[in-house]
């Protein structure tokens, strides 16, 4: 079976796995899944982001899905992630498919799945799909059924959303000058849209299936061009999505990268102390600990978890959850929708720092000063499949007692392998999407930070 969920669906390089034969087989298994769904007769929705031959797709599995005799609402153009969880809960559908590989590099395609709730598919949700997928694969594909698939304007309706959840007009009065670099994926021109064409600048905001040759992912290492572009503006902020939108990373008014650490912590900060809003929060395993200490100090139960935003997502359904997120820039506020979404995190930030009147460095400092700093860095470890699991074999005993000479405090393996040591915490992980090994480290000093990783690089 070629065919193999990860994190949140399938991903597979274009015309090797990801093949119109494969999206068959994994449309039918989703198909197997939503006629069973109370929701059912309401139908499904299919999006799409800016990838190679997505839109043919996202075509191709509306009529896949059709077929099975499921009402498909097809967007009529490519969509943010999060555009299609809101419409499956507006429409109380029985789920969602919104073909995008995300962050991956460009040869890849994939398959999200999206639940009724508005918000990532659940573990059993996957792995019932997984199950369905050997009688997908040997069933006869039908034919599509033109007349149950619906055009549908996601985008808008997405958009109309977003608008009535900000305080857009705080953010206008302020004068806040932000720059959108949309990295040639789904979220282009959505925040233009929201704040107005003379508040925004727009960067990568135009279709390029090959994304000049990078990762779509907002972090550091794949923003060097914008990140000088940028510094040449008169600009308060910057906000960057990735290639379905659902992940933010940002700049403040002097190009310093904001990650998503900070982005998390300033939201909970505002929404805890200045909104005095009380309930739960959750994190996954490789988010800041400066978390911990903001619940601890306003009193919010903390729910740490495996990585992935469908542990946050079902939390976020059954839990009175203020927020939750992942550090790959992932972040949902329950009360807007319970999924990630980098539009609306992004402007958020906008909104806190026009309701305070800071800039978003200051918020940074505040931050800081009541919490004290800190550092985090990733190395994505491209290496042979020995070392890796050497690498992983080494973590995986638990009987480390330094991390690059510094003295080891504690040890978990909720999902891959935490250490955390003087003064920071390094976790090692095997990606879910891609075939790398994932080296993250939080510190309180920057050599702190690389040193650890280089530290972890070297196992076995």
């Amino acid at each position: 079976m070629q065919v193999k969920f990860g994190t949140d669906g399938w991903r597979a390089v274009i015309a090797d796995t990801f093949t119109f034969e494969n999206l068959r087989i994994a449309s039918e298994a989703a198909a197997d899944y939503f006629l069973q769904h109370t929701n059912s007769q309401n139908g499904v929705c299919v999006g799409y982001d800016t990838r190679f031959m997505s839109e043919e797709f996202a075509g191709y599995t509306a009529g896949i899905l059709s077929s099975r005799g499921l009402r498909v609402f097809l967007s009529d153009t490519f969509i943010p992630s999060p555009a299609v969880s809101l419409f499956c809960r507006e429409n109380m559908l029985a789920g969602g498919i919104m073909i995008t590989a995300s962050h991956n590099p460009p040869v890849y395609n994939g398959f999200k799945i999206k639940a009724s709730y508005g918000g990532s598919a659940l573990p059993d949700t996957i792995r019932t799909i997984e199950k369905n997928l050997v009688t997908a694969e040997n069933r006869p594909a039908g034919k599509p059924r033109k007349e149950l698939i619906e055009k549908a304007c996601i985008r808008k309706a997405y958009i109309d959303y977003v608008s009535r959840h900000l305080d857009l007009d705080t953010i206008k009065k302020a004068d806040i000058q932000v720059a959108h670099n949309a990295m040639y994926g789904a979220g282009q021109h959505m925040v233009s849209d929201l704040l107005g064409g003379t508040a925004v600048t727009n960067y990568h905001c135009n279709v390029n299936p090959s994304f000049e040759g990078i990762n779509p992912e907002p972090i550091p290492r794949y923003i060097d061009d914008f990140t000088a572009w940028f510094k040449t503006l008169q600009t308060d902020a910057a906000i960057i999505t990735d290639g379905d939108a659902d992940r933010v990373g940002m700049l403040d008014e002097k190009g310093s990268f904001i990650d998503p650490h900070k982005i998390f912590s300033i939201i909970l900060r505002y929404l805890a102390e200045e909104k005095m809003i009380a309930g739960d929060v959750a994190k996954t395993n490789a988010l800041t600990d400066i978390i911990d200490k903001i619940c601890a100090n306003n009193n919010l139960t903390l729910h740490t978890l495996p990585i992935g935003f469908k542990h946050v997502s079902k939390l976020m359904t059954t839990n009175d959850i203020i927020m939750g997120g992942e550090e790959s820039g992932g972040i949902g506020v329950t009360s807007y929708l319970p999924e990630r979404d980098g539009i609306f995190i992004g402007v958020l930030i906008l909104e806190i720092m026009a309701a305070k009147k800071r800039s978003l460095s200051e918020l940074v400092t505040e931050l800081f000063d009541e919490y004290g700093s800190f550092y985090y860095d990733r190395i994505d470890l491209d290496t042979d499949e020995n070392r890796k699991q050497a690498i992983i074999a080494k973590a995986g005993k638990g009987d480390l007692s330094t991390v690059a000479d510094y003295r080891v405090t504690g040890f978990s393996d909720l999902d891959g392998y935490k250490y955390h040591f003087e003064g920071g915490w390094l976790l090692i992980r095997p990606s879910g999407t891609e075939p790398v090994l994932r080296l993250y480290c939080e510190a309180d000093s920057p050599e702190k930070v690389q040193k650890a990783l280089r530290f972890a690089a070297l196992l076995g």
